[in-house]
């Protein structure tokens, strides 16, 4: 996937539109949690297994990708007005993550003398 690229569409289409003013980090951050939340109420009221199987209705499939991908349109917006390398701060993540969840140790095998 490349990200500027996605990122530099992104800003074209939103300035063919002159929707600049209205793209501010607040703003953003505000779209993509509503286009979260409608990912969410596909799977409101479904049990674990049928939220599972979703995926396998084509309909239902296509409601999701396309909530998927509204939420990472917006975010890749949010990460270029904030000046965000994405690559690099999921990086840093997932060291952080690592250092604050560290994998439970293996247990060795007791072994009788």
């Amino acid at each position: 996937m490349d990200i500027k690229g996605l990122q530099s569409t992104l800003r074209e289409f939103a300035a063919a539109r002159s929707w600049q003013p209205f793209h501010t980090p607040k703003n953003l951050s505000t779209a993509l949690t509503v286009e979260a939340a409608e990912l969410v109420e596909i799977f409101q009221w479904m049990t674990a297994e049928e939220s599972q199987a979703a995926h396998l209705n084509p309909a239902t499939k296509e409601r999701i990708s396309d909530e998927v991908a509204d939420v990472l349109l917006y975010l890749l917006q949010l990460a270029d007005h904030c000046a965000i390398d994405i690559p690099n701060a999921v990086a840093n993540k997932l060291v952080k993550n690592a250092i604050k969840h560290p994998a439970p140790r293996a247990v060795p095998a007791h072994t009788e003398p």
